[in-house]
C-alpha cells in the first residue's frame, strides 16, 4: 500500500510470542527497527557475499534495507512480519522465478548457503523469530512527478504481460498465496468501520457504506474465470515501480496472490489524470484484450481499492490528517459511482470542503 502502516503494540496472551512488528509510540518504533537492524546484520551471515553498508529504506509490512557489498552491488533485505508463512513466502519466490523464465525483469530471490532461500532469525526472548529473505536489486527510478503518455502505455503494456505471463504459470501442490476477492474485501471494511470515525463524518461512512455495497454487488456478477482471474501483484502503485529509460518495471510482489487482472490493473490508476488512465489501457491492449464492459468494472474496482487504501492506513493516527484532506477527492468519486456517472476518463471536481460531508 503506498502510505505506511502502524500497528498498535500488544503483548499476546500466555505464552504466545510478541510480534516484532507492533507498536504505539515512536520510542518502540526505534526499539523496533534497532532490533530489525540487528536481525538483519545476522541474517546477512548467511550468505555467501562480502556486504558493507546496510541502509534502512522503509518499514510497512516488512522492514527492508539496501545491502551494498564491497564490490558495489546492491540487494534488498526483507524482514517479514508474521502475516505471511514460511510457505506464502516461498511460493512469492517460486511465482517470481517462473516470471524471469518467461522474460520478466522482476526481483528474485537468493538463496542462502543452506540452500534455502526463506531464513529464520533468532531474535531478542519474547519475539516471534521473523522470516528473512535477500533480493536482487532493481536498478532504477521511482517516477518524479506526473508520470508522460508514453510511460503511462509502457505501464499498462508491463501490466499486460505480466497477466500474460502469469496465466501460463501452474502451482505446484505446496504453493499458498492470499486471495484477494470480496471477503478480502470485507475484512479491509470491517476494519475501515472501526476508524471510520477518525477522519469522515456520520453522513460520509453512509456514502462509504452505500458504495461498499454497491462494489460487493457488482463482483458477483464478474465471472472468475483464466480470462479475468488468476495470479497477480496486487499493489501495482506507481511507488511499486521504478523506471529505466522510460521502461516500467514492477517491485515489491510482497501481496502477490490470486485476483482479478482488472483489480491489479486499477491500482496504478488510482493517482492519474483520466488520460494517462486510457494510455494505461491502451498499453495494456496491446497485450491482452480488454472487454467491452471493462470501464464499468474498473470502476468498480476504483472504489474498492480507495477503500482498502483507507482501511490500511486508518489505524495510523499520523495518517488522520492526509485521510481527511484526501476525502474532497475520494467522496467525489464516491458521489459520481453512487449516482450511476462514469468516471475513470473523466475529470471530477473534488468537494468544497464546507461540504456537510466533510464536516466529522
Amino acid at each position: 500500500m503506498p502510505r505506511i502502516m502502524t500497528m498498535i503494540f500488544m503483548q499476546m496472551a500466555g505464552d504466545k510470542m510478541m510480534d516484532l512488528f507492533r507498536f504505539e509510540t515512536e520510542t518502540q518504533r526505534h526499539d523496533l527497527l534497532s532490533r530489525a537492524k540487528r536481525i538483519a546484520s545476522s541474517a546477512l551471515d548467511r550468505y555467501d557475499l562480502e556486504w558493507q553498508h546496510i541502509e534502512f529504506i522503509g518499514l510497512s509490512d516488512t522492514v527492508t534495507y539496501q545491502i551494498k557489498t564491497s564490490s558495489g552491488k546492491m540487494y534488498l533485505l526483507r524482514i517479514h512480519s508474521d502475516q505471511r508463512s514460511k510457505e506464502e513466502i516461498d511460493s512469492e519466490l517460486q511465482f517470481l522465478d517462473f516470471l524471469v523464465t518467461k522474460g520478466l525483469h522482476v526481483p528474485r530471490g537468493i538463496t542462502a548457503r543452506d540452500g534455502s532461500q526463506v531464513q529464520q532469525t533468532d531474535t531478542e526472548e519474547g519475539f516471534q523469530a521473523p522470516y528473512v529473505t535477500l533480493m536482487s536489486w532493481m536498478d532504477g527510478e521511482h517516477a518524479k512527478g506526473r508520470i508522460t503518455e508514453d510511460q503511462a502505455y509502457h505501464i499498462g503494456e508491463m501490466i499486460g504481460k505480466l497477466h500474460e505471463a502469469a496465466s501460463g504459470f501452474r502451482e505446484p501442490p505446496d504453493f499458498r498465496r492470499p486471495t484477494w476477492d470480496e471477503n478480502s474485501y470485507k475484512i479491509a471494511l470491517n476494519k475501515l468501520e472501526k476508524n471510520a470515525g477518525t477522519f469522515l463524518s456520520d453522513q460520509a461512512w453512509a456514502m462509504y457504506q452505500q458504495a461498499s455495497d454497491k462494489v460487493i454487488a457488482k463482483l458477483a456478477t464478474i465471472q472468475e474465470n483464466e480470462v479475468s482471474f488468476g495470479l497477480i501483484h496486487a499493489d501495482l502503485h506507481l511507488g511499486n515501480i521504478v523506471f529505466q529509460d522510460d521502461c516500467p518495471y514492477p517491485i515489491d510482489f510482497d501481496r502477490c496472490g490470486y485476483g482479478y487482472y482488472l483489480y491489479d490493473l486499477v491500482a496504478v490508476m488510482m493517482g492519474l489524470n483520466p488520460n494517462l488512465r486510457l494510455k494505461v489501457m491502451e498499453g495494456y491492449e496491446r497485450v491482452l484484450q480488454l472487454d467491452d464492459n471493462h470501464v464499468q468494472y474498473l470502476e468498480d474496482f476504483f472504489i474498492m481499492t480507495l477503500m482498502e487504501n483507507y482501511s490500511h492506513h486508518s489505524s495510523n493516527p499520523n495518517e488522520t490528517e492526509g485521510l481527511k484532506a484526501e476525502q474532497i477527492y475520494a467522496l467525489a468519486y464516491i458521489q459520481e459511482y453512487l449516482e450511476g456517472r462514469s468516471f475513470l476518463l473523466d475529470k471530477i471536481t473534488p468537494l468544497d470542503e464546507k461540504n456537510d460531508l466533510m464536516i466529522s
